[in-house]
C-alpha cells in the first residue's frame, strides 16, 4: 500500500491549488481516502475524505465550501481542490487510507485510526 501526495506549493491568499494523492497497491474503489493536514506546532487534523463504495464525501467545517475532494478511478487518484485559500490553511497535507476506516466527519477527527499514510505536500498561503 502506497500513497503519494503532490501538488503543494506557495500561493497567495484567495488563490487555489489542487493536491493529488496517487494510490498504488490497492484500488481507491475499495478503501476510503482521507486528506489531513498539520500546521507547525499543531496537531494533525482532518480535512476531507471520500468513501470507497458510493464515493460520498465528508469535510470538516473549516474547509467546507472551499475545498472539494474527488476521485479518478481510472488514474487511481484522489484530488483535493482548494479554493479561497487562507494563511491559516498553511500546513503539510497528507493523504491516508485504512482498511477498517469509514469516511465520516468523526473519522476525520481521529487521524490515528488511519493506518497508511503518504509523504506530505507542503502548502504555504501568503497573506
Amino acid at each position: 500500500v502506497q500513497l503519494q501526495a503532490s501538488g503543494g506549493g506557495l500561493v497567495q491568499s484567495g488563490g487555489s491549488l489542487r493536491l493529488s494523492c496517487k494510490a498504488s497497491g490497492f484500488s481507491v474503489d475499495n478503501y476510503p481516502i482521507g486528506w489531513f493536514r498539520q500546521a507547525p506546532g499543531k496537531e494533525r487534523e482532518g480535512v476531507s475524505c471520500v468513501s470507497s463504495n458510493d464515493g460520498s464525501t465528508s469535510s470538516t467545517d473549516t474547509v467546507k465550501g472551499r475545498f472539494t475532494i474527488s476521485r479518478d478511478r481510472a488514474r487511481n487518484t484522489v484530488y483535493l481542490q482548494m479554493n479561497s485559500l487562507k494563511p491559516e490553511d498553511t500546513a503539510v497535507y497528507y493523504c491516508a487510507t485504512d482498511f477498517e476506516a469509514r469516511c465520516s466527519v468523526s473519522s476525520l477527527q481521529n487521524y490515528y485510526a488511519w493506518g497508511y499514510w503518504g509523504k506530505g505536500a507542503l502548502v504555504t498561503v501568503s497573506s
